[in-house]
């Protein structure tokens, strides 16, 4: 059975509800607009909900806006002040707490950069704190930040490198930034998404690496992250879906036709799928063009979220002057 892939809670709960009209139990959701801002926040309460939508246990919160594709600087600055505010409501309450950012994926494939390109733009200040032996600071908590590279560089279980640091340098919490697969066009490049979960690097494309998560690294993660990406099986099938609803409108309902496209099942439009880039090979991973600049973009406001919600200091006003 075709089972569209997605990293996103919002999107596993619709994919449930279509499968299975019935309300799922053991997940609560609540949605609210700001302005040309739509905030779905997902909570995964129990064992019966994390098997209904396939995510474990925990808070999503996604901000999700067709502005993000092509944010103007006043833009970026009003989602910078959202994502904090979301943030800042799932980290947990600490007196000199220690944070370490960790920058997932490639950045030598722009699409999967997202996490490196957010960690040079954190305010870090471990060292600043270790170079004068300070505990505390009203203004700034101590912050590291690593971007560890994929397996394909360095031959290392991202896991692994990230256990041996938070071992050494013992961060209250780690905060995962990663770029995410969705199932749907329209979520690409305009979707953050907030968890307490963690992450488990590469899932939404099927190249699955360990958990980064409280039980693996013995901290709480929460992972931030953007659908860059959407596989074609996937593009194909919402493709086909709205192929079979154009043509099913053309034609007299009732007809042969019109019933042949409606009872078309889920299940056949992935064997037609299949059979077809099966020659070009099925696992192709697309992304839309201009995908540069989004980047940049997304980057700055995921890394300004981070330094207003962390830092009690910085604010809106400070939080450009820190960007590289």
């Amino acid at each position: 059975m075709f089972q569209p892939k997605t990293d996103l809670a919002s999107e596993a709960r619709e994919i449930y509800r279509e499968q299975d009209q019935r309300e799922i139990f053991g997940v609560s959701m609540d949605k609210q607009e700001i302005g040309d801002v739509l905030i779905t926040r997902v909570e995964v309460l129990d064992d019966n909900g994390a098997n209904a939508i396939g995510k474990p246990k925990g808070k999503y919160v996604t901000l999700e806006s067709n502005g993000l594709r092509k944010a103007d600087a006043d833009f970026k600055d009003e989602m910078s002040k959202l994502l904090a505010k979301e943030l800042k409501a799932v980290v947990p309450e600490k007196e000199n707490m220690k944070v370490l950012v960790v920058g997932l994926g490639n950045r030598d494939v722009t699409p999967d950069s997202l996490g490196p390109k957010v960690v040079s733009k954190v305010f870090v200040t471990r060292h600043m704190f270790k170079f004068y032996n300070k505990e505390e600071d009203k203004d700034l908590i101590e912050l590291s930040a690593v971007s560890p590279g994929v397996m394909g560089t360095t031959g290392l279980e991202i896991s692994e490198i990230i256990k041996g640091i938070v071992d050494n340098s013992k961060p209250d919490i780690v905060i995962a930034v990663d770029a995410l697969a969705s199932r749907k066009v329209e979520r690409i490049n305009s979707t953050i998404q907030i968890s307490t979960s963690g992450i488990v690097p590469g899932s939404g494309i099927g190249n699955e690496r360990k958990a980064l998560d409280e039980p693996s690294l013995g901290v709480p993660v929460i992972s931030i992250g953007v659908p860059t990406v959407v596989d074609a099986a996937t593009l194909t099938s919402d493709t086909i879906e709205l192929v079979i609803n154009a043509f099913s409108q053309q034609t007299k309902v009732g007809s042969q036709f019109y019933n042949m496209l409606k009872e078309l099942k889920k299940e056949e439009k992935y064997e037609l799928i299949k059979e077809v880039l099966e020659p070009y090979s099925a696992n192709i991973i697309v992304t839309p063009k201009g995908v540069d600049e989004i980047i940049a973009d997304l980057s700055q406001i995921i890394a300004n979220g981070i330094n207003i919600a962390l830092h009690p200091g910085i604010d809106l006003k400070d939080v450009n002057r820190y960007i590289n």
